[in-house]
């Protein structure tokens, strides 16, 4: 069978360079449109469940949150493993599935289960999904800093939560981005309990009319010269003095009771469970992009700088973005280095065929399947989802020392049978299928046993598997893809480019 597809190949020769044109086309563009990374994400597919439950200890927590929702969340199908934490005033459920599942029918098979049992949540517990994203979706943290003085924290707090926030989360690839350090500002409510007692008015009374007093009413529309004029009211609280002035009844004396005279009002931080600051100067704010699930890490990163730099613009004067973390750094310099290393390991390859073989024409064979054997291996990598990282474009060093072989042998081959049988234009493509059927199935056998040889890697699992599966999977490819070109490519590129005198094995310099 191996025979009549280099027959076949040969006498189709036009159509086998068509299709391998097509091909490299095919590659090129997979090669630019590959996600990039430093390497292969580890992260389980999970789903995080964060429930607030403000001003509540650990254990109220747990009781009446955290444990309602982990066993609701056991009967989710897929689920392998459910943990839940609880701490003061938050409650966080980790749902884990199994590789196969889509983390985006995971999290819709959670919120539907989330939804049964959000009646038996205490009434103040607001549950919600977690990003999208992995364990390495972090991938920029930035610092906003007023080295003039200008600002406080809570000024670039506001800054970072109603503005830039805003801005970066329309970033194409961005899931999230978190706010960290900084105050944020509140306005609190500090009632004095004597007051309230000496009144007769009870505590609930007090959230309530802050509630009431905290919205905007409609009231339809009035007819006036055949206008219609709607109505509204705006409550809406601007300034501390809007909360002081909202009514709570009225005294035994009829006089009008307002919230100032029961509570000191002020604006103040909310309560902090810790700080941020950047090399020992003083406490930042600052905000880290989460990247989506399955995005482009480099190209992700690319779109929030240009986003932040034209944002520059519009901040308040003194006020800088100074980046913290930038892992495009680490993508560049990761793949900077492997991709030099291939390039010498082309190189040296190329330069071992020129020089044993002793035939220039011979060598650009051998050296044309290199290229596009990776390029067929990066088809099959965009193809199935694999990013090119440290462990995938390893695997394609790793079988580059081999993907020549095949082309080697068959070239040194047909040497052979025109030392036999000189080369006309006449017998030509004939020396040429004679020479590659002969070693033809040898060579394509012995090659695939070569591919399969990272077979037992498919069987890790777990952190293991998704470390090391890219490697082998790409190594497959690319030794596959070698295979196929020596039946198909090479016997064809050997009828063009195998011209003129060759030097026997045994007058080889080199050999001898």
């Amino acid at each position: 069978m191996i025979a009549a597809v280099i027959r076949w190949s040969v006498g189709n020769r036009f159509f086998v360079l068509l299709l391998s044109l097509m091909l490299a086309g095919f590659g090129v563009f997979s090669l630019k449109n590959t996600p990039v990374d430093a390497l292969p994400d580890l992260s389980d597919v999970q789903v995080i469940v964060k429930t607030s439950y403000p001003g509540q200890a650990p254990q109220v927590v747990q009781d009446q949150v955290t444990f309602p929702i982990t066993t609701a969340m056991l009967s989710v199908p897929g689920a392998e493993t459910v943990r839940g934490f609880s701490f003061f005033g938050d409650s966080y459920v980790y749902v884990i599935f199994n590789e196969d599942t889509d983390l985006y029918w995971a999290r819709s098979r959670v919120q539907e289960y989330l939804s049964q049992v959000s009646a038996r949540l205490p009434d103040s517990a607001r549950p919600e999904l977690g990003p999208d994203a992995t364990g390495v979706g972090w991938i920029y943290l930035y610092a906003l800093v007023d080295k003039t003085g200008k600002h406080d924290i809570s000024q670039l707090r506001s800054l970072q939560d109603w503005f830039l926030k805003f801005e970066l989360q329309t970033v194409p690839g961005v899931s999230e981005v978190a706010s960290v350090g900084g105050m944020v500002k509140q306005y609190q409510v500090n009632v004095d309990p004597d007051k309230l007692r000496a009144y007769g008015i009870p505590l609930s009374l007090i959230q309530t009319a802050i509630k009431q007093g905290n919205q905007e009413r409609g009231a339809s529309v009035v007819e006036m010269a055949e206008a219609e004029y709607m109505v509204s009211s705006t409550g809406y609280i601007k300034s501390v003095a809007d909360l002081e002035a909202i009514p709570l009844g009225t005294n035994a004396n009829g006089t009008p009771l307002q919230l100032r005279d029961v509570a000191d009002i002020k604006l103040g931080p909310q309560m902090r469970r810790g700080i941020a600051e950047l090399n020992g100067e003083g406490e930042v704010t600052g905000g880290v992009v989460v990247m989506r699930f399955g995005e482009n890490a480099e190209a992700t990163i690319k779109l929030v700088k240009e986003k932040l730099e034209s944002l520059k613009k519009g901040l308040p004067e003194g006020v800088e973005i100074i980046p913290v973390y930038d892992r495009s750094n680490l993508i560049t310099q990761a793949l900077d280095n492997l991709s030099s290393k291939l390039i010498e390991e082309l190189i040296v390859v190329a330069l071992v065929c020129v020089v044993f073989l002793f035939h220039i024409r011979s060598s650009i064979v051998a050296i044309i399947t290199l290229p596009m054997g990776i390029l067929t291996a990066f088809v099959v990598m965009y193809w199935q989802g694999i990013n090119a990282n440290i462990m995938s474009l390893g695997g394609i060093a790793i079988a580059i020392g081999a993907m020549t072989d095949g082309a080697i042998v068959m070239i040194e081959n047909m040497h052979k049978h025109m030392e036999k049988t000189p080369l006309t234009d006449e017998n030509r493509w004939q020396v040429v299928m004679d020479s590659a059927a002969e070693v033809g199935p040898a060579l394509f056998f012995s090659l695939l046993i070569i591919t399969v040889s990272f077979m037992p890697v498919f069987i890790l699992e777990a952190q293991e598997g998704r470390m090391f599966s890219p490697l082998a999977y790409t190594k497959t490819y690319a030794m596959a893809a070698s295979a196929g070109l020596a039946i198909t490519l090479v016997p064809v590129l050997m009828g063009y480019f195998i011209r003129g005198k060759v030097i026997s094995e045994q007058k080889n310099p080199v050999n001898r």
